[in-house]
């Protein structure tokens, strides 16, 4: 039976484990909403290709922290795969480019399998996904956080050293709007910097003719940003082709690089790309989120 101290001594080696596997990374991202339903998982997905598309090759990891609906390996095409374990810990899957993934899904024993844990239990199972998973070196991990403030987001936030930001992700609907400020709020109380606000399904792109039609309403997204002092990154048109390409584990960008979205979404790389760099170029007294 294991004692309190054995306890606390296996969290205290999982912890500097983790801090020993971090430090091999450069930049840690995760993608955070205020609520389900954004297409939070889809902007991850699509982020972690882009920076492998962009010189990152093989040098990419995608971490699936939704404990209770982990869906990346769906939308990268990986379903059949598992983790690889290994003396010095579990190996991530290797997805499209090279991009190393780890998912609770790699572990289920099947799709309709769910996971009823509460929150003692989810968080302890996080700092050992966590500390387990040997990424190597990495330019980039980017973190696909399950909606809301909950355990799980609040866990992984605390848990991972030395973050670079989080993208907030949203969608032109005022309800969407009124929960993008708990995620900032969030985000500070953490002292996690905010990188910007992403708006997705700003409004729908004709494949055929290229007209755009605003099915909900626009602008929410760069208002909010604006009204918290936090950058807005742009808009992502909506294209049925997203659902398609998420439904067939083809990530959207590499399946349709020419179109409005493929163009917005890569804006918005550009400027995250920036962020880093100017954050690398400040002193340890000007980082933070302002």
């Amino acid at each position: 039976m294991q004692t309190t101290g054995d306890t606390q001594s296996s969290t205290l080696d999982e912890q500097t484990v983790l801090r020993t596997r971090m430090k091999k990374i450069k930049h840690k991202i995760a993608v955070i909403s205020g609520k389900g339903g954004v297409g939070k998982t889809v902007i991850a997905v699509n982020l972690a290709i882009a920076f492998a598309l962009q010189g990152h090759e093989n040098r990419v990891g995608l971490l699936d922290a939704d404990l209770h609906g982990p869906c990346v390996p769906k939308m990268l095409g990986m379903e059949d795969q598992k983790l690889r374990v290994g003396p010095i810990g579990a190996f991530p899957a290797l997805g499209p480019l090279g991009v190393k993934v780890a998912s609770m899904a790699f572990v289920l024993e099947g799709k309709e399998v769910p996971v009823v844990w509460r929150g003692p239990l989810k968080m302890r199972a996080i700092q050992q996904f966590l500390s387990e998973i040997a990424w190597g070196e990495l330019d980039f991990l980017f973190i696909d956080l399950p909606p809301g403030t909950g355990d799980e987001p609040l866990s992984v936030l605390k848990l991972l050293p030395e973050m670079d930001g989080v993208v907030i992700v949203t969608i032109p609907s005022e309800v969407s709007q009124n929960v993008v400020g708990k995620a900032i709020t969030f985000s500070r109380q953490l002292n996690v910097p905010v990188i910007g606000v992403v708006e997705n399904m700003s409004g729908f792109v004709c494949p055929d003719c290229g007209k755009e039609t605003h099915i909900f309403r626009t602008g929410g997204g760069e208002k909010v940003a604006q009204e918290s002092s936090v950058p807005f990154l742009g808009s992502i048109p909506l294209d049925p082709r997203v659902c398609e390409a998420s439904d067939l584990g083809h990530p959207f960008i590499m399946e349709n690089p020419d179109s409005p979205a493929s163009k917005a979404f890569m804006e918005i790389v550009e400027k995250i790309k920036t962020y880093i760099q100017e954050k690398e170029n400040m002193s340890p007294n000007e980082t933070g989120d302002k």
